[in-house]
């Protein structure tokens, strides 16, 4: 058996508003709102990436475990905005957090669900018994072209988890995943923004791939819906994880997600593991929580917890997601989110 000893998330301060960027384009601000139900999305700073992220996500975890960074045998971070091409994100992370040197540590890709498929891999090392404790960080910067869906939703933040096996703040009871070459979203080497199959990412690849994992994940358990307080799907907008959830059987307020995606946008790599977090954050013990992933190319990883009776004391260590989506906030106009984020390229 194991489990989450500890979490953390981190969400940039920095905004930029829906109605900020449809007017930058012409765009009708309640049409963009009423399509993708988002309000606005964080944007990370100039001084901010993955690395600082996940670095901060970290720490809150290790703090809500009270284990001692020397104990952790492998550090895993899912990212598609690494800062580097070559060198690790992990290896920084590691250091900035305490853990190391006799530390297996690796960069995760795996387009959305990177940050899952570190978790993944992390629980399985606990449970091996290879290791006593691995942390799993899903963390993002991601990019959205000028006048490209991804624009409104493209945005900054993550979560960490440290995987143990005593003094859980929730049991993992089942894990699994559903993957196929579905070619739905790409970024080729060299290009700086990613592209797209438009409405194709959604049936067959986000739809297909989140509905066969979660099923899959109810038939190993012998669970049903209504077995869950909580359930995370993957949120690339405000409307995708309503429509999955509601064919799957559950209902509206099982998925406590929708202010999330509402008012920080689509993190990516981090968006799962963020809304795990979020969860964790108001959950009662004896909740059962259920996050299915979701990542282009394409696949998904459906997970089950339960949360245990230590969830209350020890979430009160670290940061809640809702306290860094409604605390202090700074809003930028388009120019400074084109700032910010290098979208003018300028030739020496």
């Amino acid at each position: 058996m194991s489990g989450i000893a500890g979490y953390g998330a981190y969400v940039p301060r920095n905004r930029i508003r829906s109605e900020e960027i449809a007017r930058q384009w012409g765009k009708d601000p309640a049409s963009i709102r009423r399509g993708l139900l988002l309000e606005e999305k964080s944007v990370p700073g100039l001084d901010e990436d993955t690395i600082t992220i996940s670095v901060a996500a970290g720490r809150d975890a290790l703090a809500r475990a009270g284990v001692d960074p020397q104990k952790v045998g492998a550090l895993y971070i899912g990212s598609e905005s690494h800062p580097y091409a070559v060198k690790p994100s992990g290896t920084v992370v590691a250091e900035a957090l305490g853990i190391g040197p006799r530390v297996h540590v690796a960069d995760f890709e795996f387009a959305c669900k990177a940050g899952t498929e570190a978790m993944f891999v992390a629980a399985g090392l606990v449970e091996s018994g290879r290791v006593e404790y691995a942390m799993g960080i899903g963390a993002d910067t991601s990019q959205g072209a000028p006048n490209d869906a991804l624009e409104f939703s493209a945005s900054a933040g993550g979560a960490a988890y440290l995987f143990g096996k005593t003094d859980l703040l929730a049991v993992l009871i089942d894990q699994c995943s559903f993957t196929t070459d579905t070619p739905d979203f790409w970024r080729r080497e060299g290009q700086f923004y990613p592209r797209h199959g438009g409405r194709f990412t959604g049936e067959p690849a986000y739809f297909k791939h989140v509905t066969a994992a979660t099923r899959a994940m109810l038939e190993r358990t012998g669970m049903k819906p209504s077995d869950f307080r909580h359930a995370i799907f993957h949120m690339p907008n405000g409307k995708f994880p309503l429509a999955v959830g509601k064919d799957l059987g559950f209902t509206k307020e099982q998925l406590a997600t929708g202010w999330l995606v509402a008012t920080m946008g689509n993190t990516y790599s981090g968006s799962s593991p963020t809304g795990l977090a979020a969860v964790l954050d108001v959950a009662n013990p004896g909740d059962k929580i259920l996050i299915t992933s979701f990542g282009s190319g394409a696949a998904s990883d459906s997970f089950v917890f339960e949360a245990t009776a230590l969830l209350p004391e020890r979430r009160a260590r670290g940061r809640t997601v809702r306290s860094m989506l409604d605390g202090k906030r700074r809003y930028l106009t388009y120019g400074e989110y084109a700032k910010f984020r290098e979208k003018i390229i300028l030739n020496d």
